[in-house]
């Protein structure tokens, strides 16, 4: 197994070299959604101020992926959960907000939060601070797509930054858990504006990434969820003996380091690890788009690319609302020593 995981890993490398040689001719090839975005944002909304910023965000996240192709999972989790809660506006890398202590984020990759700092460095230091953080932790997640997949696409820009903490509790509520039953993931796509088949595309993030124990632990204890496969869950009584052992599962077990539509065969053959993902083919309103993905990859891709843009739209801030942070996991006005970049944004703005 540990060979097996190896050579995958040298695969994936090999194909992020790959991809990385046609970073610059990639532009030509984004797959841009037919979706209305939000008033504010737009493509190739940086054009003029800073030109370079998705080629800096690219060039970045190839060497984070390179030494752990397992940020990309944790920065695609990280965007939907900001977007999920008050809106895409960057408050989940907030260090004060009660967003990243409560029960459902705790499990968030504390290095994924530091990877969208880190490249608000770059980009500041190469344009000034004139691109949000919320707009690189969209990028980001774009990026996360396209080194595990090849797929790439547009997404509109000009996001801004919140100053408001969602307040507590607001995490349980929007945010979907692991043991939701279909009805309720639909219910709260919807009101986000997200349609049955945004919700079943989106769910196909779980193609790549992992699962504690505690999160599916329901299902295996104290015996088998009857929609769970018998070698499957097998397996998954190997990683997670007790209910209360501290393993990890990988989301799909076919391909757990590519994004690609094999979770979607994952579900047919009841072996989805979360109660969220597996009642998606129980469903009867779900199971047609599930096996519908499953039997095409390209129809998935076009689908999840409509989907992320319609959520990176959802609830956003935009021309004077809300700031562009000079550090992402702080608000402006909460550090004494920064220089007032809301005004020099602003005028940026004008002038763009």
């Amino acid at each position: 197994m540990a060979a097996a995981k190896s050579f995958i890993t040298l695969l994936l490398f090999i194909s992020l070299l790959s991809l990385a040689s046609c970073l610059s001719s990639a532009s030509e090839t984004k797959f841009k959604a037919n979706v209305t975005v939000s008033n504010g944002l737009a493509f190739g909304f940086y054009a003029f101020v800073c030109p370079q910023v998705e080629i800096l965000v690219r060039n970045h996240l190839l060497q984070v992926f390179n030494r752990d192709v397992g940020q990309a999972a944790g920065i695609l989790r990280l965007h939907a959960h900001d977007c999920f809660v008050q809106g895409c506006d960057g408050s989940i890398l907030l260090d004060r907000s009660v967003e990243r202590t409560e029960l459902p984020n705790l499990s968030l990759r504390p290095e994924s939060i530091q990877v969208i700092d880190t490249l608000r460095q770059i980009v500041h230091s190469q344009c000034g601070p004139v691109v949000s953080c919320s707009d690189l932790l969209t990028l980001a997640a774009r990026d996360s797509v396209f080194f595990t997949s090849g797929f790439d696409y547009a997404v509109p820009l000009g996001r801004r930054d919140g100053v408001v903490f969602p307040r507590p509790g607001q995490t349980f509520e929007d945010l979907i858990a692991p043991n939701a039953k279909t009805t309720e993931v639909l219910t709260k796509y919807a009101r986000k504006g997200l349609n049955l088949v945004d919700a079943v595309a989106l769910s196909g993030a779980h193609s790549i990434g992992i699962a504690h124990c505690s999160s599916f632990s329901e299902r295996i204890f104290p015996n088998r969820d009857p929609t769970m496969e018998i070698s499957f869950f097998n397996s998954l009584r190997q990683v997670c003996p007790a209910p209360n052992a501290n393993g990890i599962a990988s989301l799909d077990i076919r391909s757990p380091f590519r994004f690609d539509n094999f979770y979607f065969i994952d579900l047919m053959n009841r072996q989805g690890v979360f109660t969220s993902d597996q009642d998606l083919f129980e469903d009867l309103r779900t199971r047609p788009t599930v096996i519908t993905f499953a039997a095409s990859q390209p129809l998935f891709f076009s689908s999840f690319a409509v989907a992320m843009t319609k959520m990176g739209s959802v609830e956003v801030l935009t021309g004077a609302q809300g700031e562009i942070r000079a550090r992402c996991n702080v608000r402006n006005s909460d550090v004494n020593d920064l220089e007032p970049v809301v005004e020099k944004d602003i005028a940026s703005s004008s002038a763009m």
